[in-house]
């Protein structure tokens, strides 16, 4: 598939299948962490207000699925918008985040508009050849000086990856290693402000949590946290 074509057509049929079972399927990939889906999409949106993510300018949640990280989202910024290209995940998007502005179509989102991008475990669907074009589209959407928040599962954790291995809609994940994330957002025109390892602790552990923003450099971590900026 040539990497200049949109993300739409990456066969998002295989999600509005999954659509209705999709948080039944996460929470039973992520038992071994005591946490269901909903504790993961917050932890997200913790991090976002975190690392200053400003709640009064535009947000964009690329590949929202069906709509856990929306659903966080709309509770703290203005202006929210979900992205995604499976009409029936979309639906459940919509549902649970309805002060969002929902499509389904990568071009309508406005380009230079949104101070934020957050895209979480999109990537690993993504052919390895075109990510660096996706990026490049999404850096569009950016305004100079708009950030990228990127959340990704961490291949250097063994839990990681049986919890990937248990998931059907991950059949087809390509996990991203931790050296392979600045070379890919460079070369899509992004400026990489950091990369931290995030997700330590299981919820019988949950009195450890507080430390997990000093653990940034642990490379066992879950999962990744890259921080791109659009240079303009």
């Amino acid at each position: 598939m040539p990497a200049e074509q949109p993300v739409e057509a990456q066969s998002p049929q295989k999600f509005d299948a999954y659509a209705d079972q999709y948080r039944s399927l996460m929470d039973t990939s992520i038992h071994d962490s005591g946490e269901s889906a909903e504790y993961f999409a917050e932890y997200k949106l913790k991090c976002l207000l975190r690392l200053g993510a400003p709640t009064n300018e535009p947000i964009v949640d690329f590949g929202a699925g069906t709509g856990s990280v929306t659903e966080q989202l709309v509770r703290e910024f203005r202006t929210v918008w979900a992205y995604e290209p499976s009409t029936a995940s979309l639906e459940h998007a919509r549902r649970r985040a309805a002060p969002a502005v929902c499509t389904s179509t990568e071009a309508d989102l406005p380009n230079g508009h949104f101070s934020t991008a957050v895209c979480s475990g999109v990537l690993h669907h993504v052919p390895p050849p075109e990510r660096t074009a996706l990026l490049s589209r999404l850096r569009a959407k950016l305004r100079p000086g708009g950030r990228l928040f990127v959340f990704e599962h961490n291949p250097l954790n063994p839990l990681t990856r049986r919890a990937v291995a248990m998931c059907p809609f991950d059949d087809d994940a390509v996990l991203l290693w931790p050296w392979q994330l600045r070379p890919l957002f460079r070369n899509a025109g992004f400026s990489v402000e950091r990369v931290d390892y995030i997700v330590f602790f299981p919820r019988s552990l949950a009195k450890l949590r507080p430390l997990e923003p000093h653990l940034r450099r642990v490379v066992l971590g879950a999962q990744t946290l890259t921080i791109a900026s659009n240079p303009g």
